[in-house]
């Protein structure tokens, strides 16, 4: 078994585990929720197949609507972010840069990796919050939840991110 693979698949599980245990259960001002498991689809390397993304993205967000009572919106959501994973990505990293690059802030730098988990995150929170909501009756709720679990989630994963690599 390939060590990406299995490394891949722990990575899965914990962010799973967390979130359904822990992380569902937190409702920061009755607007801002973590969604930890969006760090999955940042962190696969340039040149993944695209197939394989948005299978992993699917089934994270499907695995994680069983045990959110959200049927159907993580798994849209996820996969939406799968299917624009590539294109953020090419936005951050140099043209010269090895076919191989994994994401991180080693790789990218600090300030691009910030720049792609905040703009990733900010997307999936549009697309997850829009499928749960809707409507556009509360639309200050709506913005809320969008910016509350966008900033939570980021800070969440740069914590991660910095822990991860020392």
């Amino acid at each position: 078994m390939n060590l990406d693979l299995l490394r891949s698949i722990s990575l899965f599980a914990v962010l799973l585990i967390v979130q359904a245990l822990v992380l569902n259960h937190i409702h920061l001002f009755d607007c801002a929720t973590p969604l930890l498991y969006v760090y999955l689809a940042l962190l696969f390397r340039r040149n993944y197949p695209r197939w394989g993304i948005l299978g992993w993205c699917f089934v994270m967000g499907l695995c994680v609507d069983v045990f959110s009572n959200t049927p159907g919106v993580g798994a849209a959501s996820m996969t939406f972010l799968g299917l624009i994973q590539p294109y953020l990505l090419a936005l951050f990293i140099p043209r010269d840069s090895p076919d191989d690059l994994a994401p991180s802030m080693h790789s990218l730098g600090v300030t691009k990796f910030i720049y792609y988990t905040i703009i990733s995150v900010f997307i999936y929170c549009i697309v997850f919050f829009t499928l749960e909501t809707f409507n556009f009756f509360n639309w200050m709720q709506w913005l809320l939840c969008i910016g509350g679990s966008t900033v939570i989630t980021v800070v969440l994963i740069l914590v991660i991110e910095n822990l991860r690599k020392r």
